[in-house]
């Protein structure tokens, strides 16, 4: 089961056998996140997600910039278009306004996705960016990559789960430090808070990648995807409900293919060949 070609070319698609490397491509706007980018890469996590040959995504920016955020021009373009041409009533009223609905869009879709993400960050990540990194499994980090929490210069808050992701990763303290103050941070910074997993130099940063998604998709994927979704409702369960759902759901491996092929290929000393069933 093949992923289906990206329907704009401001997100890359490109699967590699049970690996699929998703690369923002706005390079002249250091990827700054457009409607058409923002809508098409929740479709391609969901749609990686679905499909049991993809075990492992890859979450990377092509150019200098990782991605620099929301594009500001074209929501100020959006508002102005709006203020001009604006939908109205024939009494002449904007239509009601509605709630809010984020049930698709990436910072939800990559939230509840099961299948690993590892973020290859290849330059600055501002924003809304720097919060796509945070909802990604893993972070390598170019030495050329940077992390800017700027979102109080401009008058705006981490809307995309930052102020709920950050302080769990480098805690309260040097959260609020990051925000408060605005603070852009380097390479070396960032592993040293452990907002990435690792540095490495930037002509390896994708190799680096590829050879980290590949041990995971080498694994058992449902016992990986499984492992993914108990860390994440862990995170809001009780150490005696996580343990519970845990067994439920280890009874179900032990009826796999998979465990029967781990535990042969254990016995015979070889690499196991997992299937997903």
């Amino acid at each position: 089961m093949a992923i289906s070609a990206s329907s704009t070319q401001q997100l890359l698609v490109e699967q590699q056998q049970h690996i699929l490397v998703l690369t923002l491509n706005r390079p002249d706007r250091f990827n700054a996140i457009s409607r058409d980018m923002l809508d098409e890469l929740s479709r391609k996590v969901v749609e990686a997600d679905k499909d049991p040959e993809i075990r492992c995504i890859i979450l990377t920016g092509s150019g200098r910039g990782f991605c620099s955020g929301l594009d500001l021009i074209d929501i100020n373009d959006r508002r102005d278009n709006e203020a001009k041409h604006g939908e109205r009533d024939q009494d002449n009223n904007r239509p009601a306004r509605k709630l809010f609905d984020l049930r698709d869009a990436p910072i939800n879709v990559m939230w509840h996705c099961d299948t690993p993400i590892v973020c290859a960050i290849n330059g600055a990540a501002a924003g809304y960016g720097m919060d796509m990194t945070l909802l990604c499994d893993m972070r390598i980090m170019s030495d050329r990559g940077k992390m800017a929490a700027i979102t109080a210069r401009r008058n705006v808050v981490p809307e995309s789960g930052g102020t709920w992701l950050l302080p769990k990763l480098v805690g309260w303290a040097k959260a609020a430090e990051l925000y408060y103050r605005g603070r852009t941070v380097g390479a070396e910074e960032s592993m040293a808070l452990g907002l990435v997993n690792a540095v490495v130099p930037h002509d390896e940063l994708m190799n680096t990648a590829m050879t980290w998604a590949q041990e995971i998709a080498d694994n058992a994927p449902v016992a990986v995807q499984t492992t993914k979704r108990m860390m994440r409702m862990g995170m809001e369960e009780s150490y005696d409900t996580s343990v519970d759902h845990l067994m439920m759901h280890l009874q179900g491996l032990f009826q796999s293919e998979d465990f029967e092929e781990g535990l042969k290929a254990f016995l015979e000393k070889r690499k196991p060949e997992f299937t997903g069933r």
